[in-house]
């Protein structure tokens, strides 16, 4: 069951670098495809899931035996950033969160900036980090550990700096004083 979690994990991974990154960086080209847009991760990812499948054995022989503790962590860490992730989908709808107003000019959004959006403006990414590092402790698996570390990098990195340069393009001055007023990208000031 521990191995089913992480492979589960590492074949769904690539879902959202494959939409997030081209849908951010070519908005105006998803935009005129609408929700044809769609088929573009599908199309990427399918090739790339059975490749993981396939070698499944491979990904999931690298394990770390994690103490009770970490494995305690890795429950909180999952419940989090599940219940994170939950709370932002219900502030941002279904819509918003499988990226409608990203590829459609007929549905408009509106900035949302309460719940844990008033804390940090990309509550849903750090939910998916929370989620991912709980896995991680949980199952042990070195290629769910990697692919944490490789989500937070291209996440903070990529995805992050090119949504915040579409919401600014689609919000204009009110995401500019929304960044003003919530400072940090991903992770809260804890003090």
């Amino acid at each position: 069951m521990i191995d089913l979690l992480a492979l589960i994990t590492i074949i769904l991974w690539p879902v959202v670098p494959l939409f997030w990154i081209p849908v951010h960086g070519l908005s105006k080209i998803f935009k005129r495809l609408g929700i044809l847009t769609y088929i573009l991760p599908l199309i990427t990812w399918m090739p790339l899931a059975y490749l993981i499948y396939i070698n499944r054995s491979f990904l999931l022989q690298f394990k770390a035996d994690f103490p009770f503790i970490l494995d305690l962590a890795g429950i909180i860490l999952l419940t989090v950033g599940t219940l994170l992730h939950f709370w932002t989908g219900k502030l941002l709808g279904i819509r918003g969160l499988m990226g409608l107003p990203e590829v459609s000019t007929r549905i408009k959004s509106k900035l949302v900036s309460e719940g844990p959006f008033s804390l940090v403006r990309h509550p849903t990414y750090l939910a998916h980090t929370l989620m991912f590092s709980g896995i991680f402790f949980i199952t042990g698996v070195t290629a769910v550990g990697i692919l944490t570390l490789l989500d937070f990098l291209i996440v903070n990195f990529i995805i992050i700096p090119l949504e915040e340069k579409e919401l600014l393009i689609r919000f204009g001055n009110d995401y500019k004083n929304y960044k003003q007023k919530v400072r940090y990208r991903f992770l809260p000031r804890l003090f």
